[in-house]
């Protein structure tokens, strides 16, 4: 897709849902309906989970655009969602949103990892994700954000960013937190300084114990050095969940790095949803 600014033209209101339930040994899609500038692509894979890939006319949001998806995972399921590309925000002097709630249901598992969110020049950008888990419900989430289009020389030149994530547990809150990027609290480029990006990483449920278990010891056991790459942290949530942040002085390793931590999902699939993509 272009990277160039796409013509002026009105705000767009998007609407998807999605819904995978287990049929058998296998989950299926049972609901994949989308409004433009919305799609939904629901490849086949070699594996037992369902995959879903979201995407959007026209390559990115512009301004006054609110998308909204809407995504069930039945009890017993496990579903793969990510995204088409990176989620590209151009500029929007009325700011544009992306709100994501999602129910997972007893012993389903939901992987959420869409591809890194660019905030160009002048973009206003606010995006919601709420996650409600059922009891025994397990969830995958991460989340990247970058300078932009630092090639171009637009680094971390946007508006606004704010990000929320919302967690719950049995109905109980486990994540409520909101991160907020913007200028009026001091200029973006001196206070990011030398990194590119910034990744969120978290792991909720019994299923996904011992991956916590795994990465909080290798996260930690890192040694710490000056003007390092990569600077990581993990901070446990009780028994039940993991939360990894780190900053990168490169997407592409930020990117990598996520994967790598990842890398216990393939198996939990039944097949790589990154395969296809190098």
């Amino acid at each position: 897709m272009s990277l160039s600014s796409p013509r002026p033209h009105t705000a767009r209101a998007g609407f998807a849902r999605l819904a995978f339930e287990r049929s058998g040994p296998h989950t299926v899609v049972r609901t994949a309906l989308a409004h433009s500038p919305l799609r939904l692509l629901t490849p086949r894979n070699h594996g037992h989970a369902a995959w879903a890939y979201t995407s959007s006319f026209g390559g990115g949001l512009v301004d006054g655009d609110h998308l909204h998806l809407d995504v069930d995972v039945a009890p017993g399921a496990t579903a793969w969602l990510s995204s088409q590309g990176a989620n590209r925000v151009y500029r929007s002097p009325s700011g544009c949103r992306s709100d994501v709630v999602a129910r997972v249901g007893e012993d389903a598992l939901l992987a959420f990892v869409p591809d890194p969110t660019a905030c160009f020049t002048g973009a206003r950008y606010a995006q919601t994700f709420d996650f409600q888990l059922a009891p025994g419900a397990s969830l995958v989430f991460a989340d990247i954000v970058t300078a932009g289009r630092s090639a171009s020389g637009e680094r971390w030149a946007f508006d606004h960013y704010a990000s929320t994530l919302k967690v719950s547990l049995g109905g109980r809150a486990l994540v409520d937190e909101r991160w907020l990027l913007e200028p009026g609290h001091g200029a973006l480029v001196e206070r990011l300084g030398r990194f590119e990006a910034m990744a969120s990483v978290l792991l909720v449920g019994a299923a996904l114990a011992d991956a916590r278990a795994a990465l909080h010891a290798r996260v930690t056991a890192l040694p710490v050095t000056p003007r390092a790459d990569l600077v990581p942290s993990a901070s446990p949530l009780g028994t039940h969940g993991l939360l990894l942040r780190a900053a990168a002085v490169s997407v592409e390793a930020l990117v990598r790095t996520t994967r790598d931590w990842l890398a216990f999902l393939p198996p939990l699939l039944g097949d790589d949803p990154w395969a296809r993509r190098v």
